[in-house]
């Protein structure tokens, strides 16, 4: 997954069947994002990731640039996981991997 809010329905529709060919369900999800340090980027992330019982991780790059984010659920189906990324996906400036 890239950034912004640029995905169309069909690559969440392949992305849904690559988890369900992945992976077994329910189960934990591990999300990876990049964001840029000192940006109000942060924050947006924090509090939609907080509406998610999970553990987050959080670790500067060595420039102190960036902030890679590492956030681990336990996720009913692929749906639940794509909506986490459907919502972080408007904040500016972030990268899902």
């Amino acid at each position: 997954m890239s950034n912004k809010n640029t995905k169309s329905e069909d690559f969440y529709l392949r992305f849904e069947e690559q988890l369900l060919e992945s992976q077994d369900w329910p189960g934990m999800y591990m999300y990876k994002f990049i964001v840029k340090d000192g940006s109000d980027e942060i924050n947006q992330l924090k509090k939609i990731l907080d509406n998610y019982n999970g553990n987050s991780s959080f670790k500067s790059s060595s420039t102190n640039k960036f902030i890679s984010v590492t956030f681990e659920h336990f996720a009913s189906s692929p749906a639940d996981v794509i909506k986490v990324y459907k919502e972080v996906s408007v904040i500016d400036d972030i990268i899902s991997l």
